[in-house]
């Protein structure tokens, strides 16, 4: 992961540690390959939070499969984004923080890392609810008192990291398959018209009140604070001596980013598919607390099974992506201004807002709406100097971007600031 180790290409780049990726792929093709995957889906339950679970349910109940194209586009974007963020920490051996330290003005750098430090406390702000809403749907626990567990429990995988990369990668991706198996058995119970899901495919609007699920489910689709940590996750994974095994390296990244990313797709379209077989067809209403209206139908309509495997992916989603933002939230501080506090002091501090909506009783769905409206000033913040640094040869060497690639990248980018800025639009006027 090597958020706190060496600045430089050229830290730990000995015969030793070539060997280290010489090792691992001499395991075997399997078992190289899975030793080389992670950090995608450490990335990857940023796109699969608690804010998803209402944005995909909703646009699932209102338009039923209509806007399935939206959610396989914003995936797309999402792998690449998070594929260019994973190539800046092969390539340079520094994270996009560190990067933004060195190669932009210093009071460029130190706005960024203001502003990012609010981005993490809103993303811990939406995860953390989730995962005590969780809390709630499974064991009935006042709302109060589950995000006191939820605080526990997430101490506990934070320790996980400190013990080394891989049993953090592996929790994180642990906490991800059973998102993933929960909306699988839903999708499985609920069940699906594949003609529907295909006329999905075509681009389409369902009236202007869909313009705006678009927007959600697009826009709120690159998570900065990921954008941020991946480069981190790759920088100094496995130490690489010239640009010939880094390229060989960028290859896993490829396929980790395919698996990971994929993943997150599957579960995105799942939820989706499940609402629109269930609740558009019968037309029920999910109203304005989603995620307990969709754990409610689900239990009413299909069964006890399925609201439960709803309930667990919720707790599951909100505990691995509140671990994985706190993560964020110190490679940010140690990039951008050489500082780092102890992990468990930063998890207290960003989660003091959530127990203070908790504590206060303040709607969790609401909250939930408002930590992504301000999510979204944060995302050109990562994509911009993002685009900037893997365009630059004299940073990237040999890995610098295609002209095709940064095309695509900035046409991404303006697309997903329009959209954020038509959000926060609608949201205040």
């Amino acid at each position: 992961m090597g958020p706190v180790k060496g600045d430089g290409v050229g830290s730990g780049e000995s015969a030793v540690a070539t060997s280290e990726l010489r090792k691992l792929l001499a395991q075997g093709r399997v078992r190289g390959t899975v030793a080389l995957l992670g950090p995608a889906f450490v990335a990857a339950v940023a796109y699969v939070d608690p804010g998803n679970f209402a944005t995909n349910f909703t646009a699932g109940a209102q338009f039923g499969y209509t806007l399935i194209w939206v959610i396989v586009l914003a995936n797309l974007t999402a792998m690449l984004v998070q594929y260019l963020s994973a190539k800046a920490g092969v390539a340079t051996g520094r994270d996009l923080p560190e990067l933004c330290r060195q190669h932009l003005p210093r009071p460029v750098s130190r706005g960024l890392w203001v502003q990012a430090e609010i981005i993490a406390m809103a993303t811990d702000l939406a995860e953390f609810l989730g995962a005590a809403v969780g809390l709630y749907l499974l064991f009935h626990v006042p709302l109060f008192p589950a995000g006191l567990i939820t605080a526990v429990v997430a101490f506990g995988i934070l320790a996980l990291e400190q013990r080394g990369y891989r049993r953090f990668e592996l929790a994180i991706a642990g906490l991800l398959g059973i998102v993933l198996l929960g909306f699988l058995y839903d999708l499985l119970a609920v069940g699906a018209d594949p003609a529907g899901i295909a006329s999905g495919l075509i681009p389409r609007l369902a009236g202007g009140d869909s313009v705006l699920l678009v927007c959600g489910i697009i826009g709120a689709t690159v998570m900065p604070h990921v954008v941020y940590l991946h480069s981190a996750l790759t920088k100094s994974r496995v130490a690489c001596r010239d640009d010939g095994e880094r390229h060989e390296l960028l290859r896993f990244q490829r396929l980790d980013v395919l698996i990971g990313l994929g993943a997150a797709g599957l579960i995105n379209l799942s939820m989706l598919v499940v609402a629109a077989s269930l609740f558009h067809s019968s037309g029920y209403a999910l109203g304005d607390d989603s995620i307990q209206a969709a754990h409610d139908g689900l239990a009413r309509m299909v069964g006890g099974g399925a609201a439960l495997a709803f309930a667990v992916a919720l707790l599951a989603s909100g505990l691995s992506s509140s671990s994985v933002g706190t993560y964020a939230g110190q490679v940010v501080m140690q990039g951008f201004i050489r500082r780092r506090i102890p992990l468990f002091v930063r998890r207290a501090v960003t989660m003091a807002p959530a127990l203070t909506v908790l504590a206060l009783g303040l709607p969790p769905t609401d909250s939930l709406v408002i930590s992504q409206v301000v999510l979204s000033f944060g995302i050109p913040f990562a994509l911009v100097p993002l685009i900037l640094v893997t365009r630059r040869r004299d940073i990237m060497g040999s890995f610098v971007n295609h002209r095709l690639t940064t095309l695509a990248a900035a046409t991404v980018a303006a697309l997903i600031i329009a959209l954020n800025a038509f959000l926060l639009y609608d949201t205040f006027f």
